[in-house]
């Protein structure tokens, strides 16, 4: 059922652009067209890349430190601009 609102929301947003462009002239509308494919080419393009952006750092931590020595570490270099009052 919800396949069908989205369906209809997507032609309710078409129809509304097509109702605002369609008495343009075939000039604009030809680069409206062509505006739309590249972007449809660049999404495509970066779409893949920042997917898979993380897999560049799979495997470049190197430490000779076990866990608990680097969570010591962080914690002993944390440092805190507040005042406390015991």
């Amino acid at each position: 059922m919800s396949t069908m609102n989205i369906s209809n929301s997507k032609t309710s947003i078409s129809n509304t652009y097509w109702e605002m462009l369609k008495d343009l002239s075939s000039d604009i509308k030809l680069e409206l067209i062509a505006k739309l494919s590249a972007s449809l080419v660049a999404k495509d393009n970066t779409s893949d890349t920042s997917k898979n952006w993380t897999s560049e750092f799979v495997g470049r931590w190197e430490d000779d430190r076990t866990a608990d020595e680097v969570i010591e570490d962080i914690r002993g270099a944390r440092t805190s601009n507040r005042e406390i009052e015991l």
